[in-house]
């Protein structure tokens, strides 16, 4: 059976300044479902970057993410601080 619809993908990262993020969860399908679901019940900002979880997905478990992706990620970051509430849009 084939879909159109690629498996769900989802990444999770802790990020504690001034340490770079870590990459603490990562999954397709069922599993990217249950990091969803759990990020939902704790009330953190969900972000949809496909291209971006594909390039974390290959980060190993507890490694901090590369050099290369800081920009992304920081951005991912501001967002989910801007969701947060913790900084203002100004």
């Amino acid at each position: 059976m084939s879909t159109d619809e690629p498996t769900p993908l989802a990444i999770a990262m802790r990020y504690e300044a001034p340490r770079p993020p870590v990459v603490t969860a990562s999954g397709r399908g069922a599993a990217a479902e249950s990091i969803l679901e759990l990020a939902e019940t704790h009330g953190i900002p969900l972000h949809d970057d496909p291209e971006l979880a594909g390039l974390l997905a290959k980060v190993p478990l507890g490694e901090e993410i590369p050099t290369a992706l800081y920009t992304a990620v920081a951005e991912v970051i501001a967002f989910v601080y801007l969701m947060a509430g913790r900084i203002d849009s100004a």
